[in-house]
């Protein structure tokens, strides 16, 4: 479990029923809405009620929180797919996390500075966090995994979760896997208890910062195989985008994880390949990748557009992995990475994304 801990913590999680909120409502915060709140309802290791924060909105008139927990769907995020009614939506960000053990968050990268700075004198301390936000951060001190940002504002113990796990075939209960990371034995198998379902496999390991790395990372690749789509190459070509980009994101992780292993098995995980894979075939990423090269149109303008209010996260990351690279001198190394990064913001012709792939060095 990244950031240690205390022989306490742990005694603390085998204890009392564990009370979980998920921080976020999104698309994919709803369907982890949809598995946790079915297994705490199952389960007596934790309190049937989850709380999860909802953004207040108002749609057909009515607040989302109300349609919520009144009609058990996510109309705006996740239509269609009822929400278990032990599942209680709170406008209230503060309130929404006071008692939780298992804080679960499931934001957009951007807005988790803000939200940790409203909730970090009203969390407890030996709560166990749980991320599901695919980004990194790249501030002055350099690369930053969303799990220290969020350690380091609210001093608690962080784990990650990532997958190949399309939220709407989540919700449907389609077959997939993902992956817990947490360094502490214990604590993964009360998280595996809470998120595993017949239909949703966990498996969990140790190296939680590749698993987070290859969260963040992907969404880059999709990018570029977004292009592929638009440009109209076909699978062959896609091939080459996801091994080229794999490639990249275990060097990355190799160069960037220097305090902890970085084995070839984590990335034969759900967290990995699978992901990769995944997000180059389904998945917004890859969706606007496509409208980009076909349309001309800017990435903000397909975001609005195209997501219903969702955000972006695969350009977002590509400008924060060039400025990481760009410090160390070491953009060259990640051709692929940096091409996803100097079309989406530096007006490079999309045409010219194939160029990185055929020119891509043999060995990295």
């Amino acid at each position: 479990m990244s950031g240690g801990s205390s022989a306490r913590e742990v005694k603390h999680m085998m204890a009392a029923p564990k009370k979980v909120c998920v921080v976020g409502s999104g698309n994919w915060g709803s369907a982890i809405a949809k598995i946790v709140g079915a297994n705490a309802a199952k389960h007596d290791t934790f309190v049937t009620t989850v709380n999860m924060w909802v953004f207040e909105e108002t749609v057909n008139g009515r607040k989302l929180t109300e349609i919520i927990n009144t009609d058990h769907e996510n109309v705006k995020y996740l239509p269609g797919h009822k929400l278990p009614p032990n599942v209680l939506a709170v406008p209230d960000l503060v309130e929404s996390v006071k008692g939780a053990d298992i804080l679960i968050f499931v934001v957009p990268h951007q807005f988790i500075v803000r939200l940790c700075d409203s909730i970090k004198d009203h969390i407890k301390k030996d709560a166990v966090g749980m991320s599901l936000i695919k980004g990194i951060d790249a501030g002055p001190e350099g690369l930053k995994l969303i799990s220290e940002v969020i350690r380091g504002k609210l001093g608690i113990t962080m784990t990650v979760l990532m997958g190949a796990n399309i939220a709407n075939e989540v919700a449907e209960e389609k077959f997939c896997e993902t992956t817990i990371g947490c360094k502490d034995k214990t604590c993964g198998s009360v998280l595996k208890e809470l998120m595993q379902t017949t239909n949703f496999r966990v498996t969990v390991v140790e190296e939680s910062d590749v698993v987070e790395i290859c969260g963040a990372l992907k969404n880059i690749v999709a990018v570029g195989a977004g292009f592929c789509d638009g440009l109209g190459f076909g699978d062959n070509t896609k091939a080459a985008v996801i091994r080229l980009g794999l490639t990249e994101m275990i060097s990355f992780a190799k160069m960037f994880c220097t305090g902890c292993p970085v084995s070839p098995a984590t990335f034969l995980e759900s967290c990995g390949i699978a992901d990769l894979i995944t997000t180059c075939y389904g998945g917004r990423n890859r969706k606007i990748g496509e409208a980009f090269a076909k349309t001309g149109k800017t990435i903000e303008q397909l975001e609005n557009e195209l997501l219903n209010g969702q955000k972006l996260q695969g350009p977002a990351t590509a400008s924060e992995v060039h400025q990481i690279l760009k410090q160390k001198n070491l953009v060259e190394k990640f051709p692929l990475f940096s091409a996803v990064y100097q079309i989406c913001f530096n007006s490079h012709p999309v045409a010219e994304f194939i160029n990185c792939l055929q020119n891509h060095p043999e060995h990295m």
